[in-house]
């Protein structure tokens, strides 16, 4: 599987939706992408919302795609679901994919998709699935079938779950660990989700803080291509995930642990609820630069190995101007080999 672009390991990038779409298209139309490509390094969109072929929408991040990367974020596949994969959806996906050409594209661990009196239905919602070895076959399946379609890997997100499946038996890291291993798809790490997730638990914020940390060491991070940072809302009796204001502290905490244990990987801001606008937006992005910044680059991301000699090199060929092919970085959790052309030596 390999992808047509990719994003540096400290790609951060902004969540994009179609009420933030007059300020990019102005953006894009007096040219000044270039500018705001010094705010964020890319844009991510919720891939349902430019399935149609003909719209607008679509046409303008087409266009946006030309001028900065793009990563294509599912909420609409329902690769955990016992009922199967919309294969009309995944088509429009695929067009989708190979329209925008995009970096990264990922849909999440869960399921959506039911069948009622033998007809399917989509529950608009990303539902859990259950950990278990039944579980983990119905999601590799539908990972690899998924993956297969669209000719290229896909990110698998980790879920923010209000409930689970008294037949769990497999830690949630155990259990993305072998999907990564078995499919060959990356891992996107929803930082967010792991705190809320241990806040819904009953526990205290900085016990969720250390149970997201361990979370973080058990996971493979060879699989892990990318994080989201998001806000949530402490309720009556709940926290819900709902991407509606800034990153929540105990969520920068946990991204500078992930940064030291894991490394950098593209991150997202993923402000796509109540939006405040571009400037606001930028604002947390720096903020991820500064937190990225604690770190030596070398530390968090380190340049690929230089590769040797080439032992079927033509010896009459002129030196320096040797083809070379390099390893993708770990934030594309592939391990595919891309060709960067000529290198004078």
């Amino acid at each position: 599987m390999t992808a047509r672009s990719s994003l540096w390991p400290v790609a951060v990038g902004i969540a994009w939706e179609p009420t933030l779409q007059a300020a990019l298209q102005e953006a894009l139309h007096a040219s000044a992408m270039a500018r705001a490509g010094d705010g964020f390094d890319f844009i991510e969109v919720h891939t349902e919302n430019f399935l149609a072929p003909d719209s607008h929408a679509r046409a303008l991040l087409v266009e946006a795609a030309q001028r900065m990367p793009v990563s294509l974020h599912g909420v609409g596949l329902g690769l955990g679901s016992a009922a199967g994969i919309d294969w009309q959806h995944l088509r429009r996906v695929r067009a989708l994919v190979e329209a925008v050409r995009p970096g990264l594209v990922s849909d999440h661990a869960g399921f959506c998709r039911v069948l009622r009196h033998q007809q399917p239905m989509h529950a608009h919602a990303q539902l859990p699935i259950p950990f278990t070895a039944l579980g983990l076959d119905v999601l590799a399946a539908q990972v690899d079938a998924a993956q297969q379609t669209l000719g290229r890997q896909i990110l698998v997100e980790n879920l923010g779950a209000y409930l689970c499946w008294d037949e769990d038996d497999l830690p949630e890291p155990e259990f993305l660990n072998t999907l990564a291993a078995r499919t060959g798809c990356g891992l996107l790490v929803d930082l967010n989700h792991l705190v809320v997730n241990a806040l819904n638990r009953g526990q205290d914020e900085d016990a969720a803080i250390a149970a997201s940390v361990a979370w973080l060491e058990r996971i493979d991070a060879a699989a892990v291509g990318q994080y989201h940072l998001a806000g949530h809302a402490r309720l009556d009796g709940i926290v819900i995930d709902d991407h509606g204001g800034p990153v929540g502290e105990p969520v920068w905490a946990l991204y500078r642990e992930a940064l030291g244990r894991i490394g950098a990987r593209p991150t997202l801001i993923e402000w796509d609820q109540t939006l405040p606008g571009v400037a606001a937006l930028t604002a947390e992005v720096a903020r991820a630069r500064d937190t990225q910044s604690a770190f030596a680059r070398e530390q968090i991301a380190p340049p690929p190995a230089r590769p040797g000699r080439d032992p079927g090199r033509d010896p009459g060929r002129q030196p320096g101007r040797q083809s070379r092919r390099v390893r993708r970085s770990p934030s594309s959790a592939s391990g595919d080999s891309v060709e960067v052309g000529h290198a004078d030596e």
